[in-house]
């Protein structure tokens, strides 16, 4: 799983549209407190285990090693049962302070070819030209290379340390919660709590926040995923993220997916009927 939108600084040339003033001149209003600000909110893509298969109950409650030995397993395996797959994804994004509020949004065709690589077709558009080229655009370019460099962002014990808080019942079936602490304080890394399911060694639910804070604008953000259970994989449902500014404003961004479409033929039997293979 990856946390967030890379921090990038905006050329003091940039400037919102003009407008005229009480004499008639135009006048060309400068933002470089918002553009930094849109730039620099931590509006994140988690990657985790997208879709893992199911290998059966745990007969009692294992060590955290044990678990977290499972859950890495599930996830290496899930690259290679899966193979290539499309979803649609909904993104919407709403800032609310100083100087203005602004929302956008896209639609969006995400394209895994099975080895790990992305792919993003944008369906459609509309809202702030600022927020759709410098957050969600961005973001998309974020998640795209980090698919490249998954070693450096992977949910296992050379990225993070893990305890097992708890075991609870979610949505009727009993789950490990743990904690997750990233060994080093990288972008792509997050630290918080997940919720491994106790039969499918899978990660259903997530609450964290980036490992380090990526802008000065930044006070906090806050990151949830909720995955849900197609046949035998666990695919992600919804993403939503808050982030505090320093100056009042809050950003909130969401993601929906949806029309999950898998080419291998053995993963198209584990959906609904109505879900139709990638072509």
């Amino acid at each position: 799983m990856n946390s967030p939108l890379p921090v990038i600084e905006p050329s003091p040339s940039m400037i919102l549209p003009s407008h005229r003033s009480a004499r008639g001149e135009v006048v060309r209003t400068k933002w470089p407190f918002f553009f930094r600000l849109c730039l620099g909110l931590s509006l994140v893509v988690l990657r985790g285990p997208a879709a893992l298969p199911q290998e059966g109950a745990a007969a009692a409650q294992p060590a955290t090693s044990e678990i977290v030995q499972r859950l890495v397993a599930e996830n290496e395996q899930r690259s290679r049962q899966v193979g290539a797959y499309t979803s649609r994804r909904h993104y919407h994004v709403a800032y609310h302070g100083f100087p203005h509020a602004a929302e956008a949004d896209m639609i969006v065709d995400a394209i895994c070819n099975g080895s790990g690589s992305k792919q993003f077709e944008v369906v459609s558009e509309s809202g702030s030209h600022l927020l759709l080229d410098h957050v969600l655009k961005r973001l998309l370019k974020t998640e795209q290379d980090d698919a490249n460099h998954r070693a450096d962002s992977a949910l296992n014990t050379a990225n993070y340390t893990f305890s097992l808080v708890r075991t609870e019942v979610d949505e009727g079936r009993p789950v490990y919660v743990l904690t997750v602490e990233p060994r080093k304080p990288r972008a792509l890394l997050y630290r918080g709590t997940i919720w491994v399911d106790a039969q499918d060694y899978a990660v259903v639910k997530l609450d964290a926040q980036p490992s380090r804070n990526p802008s000065f604008w930044i006070r906090n953000t806050q990151i949830d995923r909720d995955y849900e259970k197609a046949g035998d994989f666990w695919l992600p449902r919804s993403d939503r993220s808050e982030t505090k500014v320093r100056l009042g404003g809050t950003a909130v961004l969401t993601i929906d997916y949806d029309n999950y479409r898998f080419a291998n033929a053995a993963a198209i039997r584990l959906l609904p009927a109505d879900a139709p293979a990638l072509r």
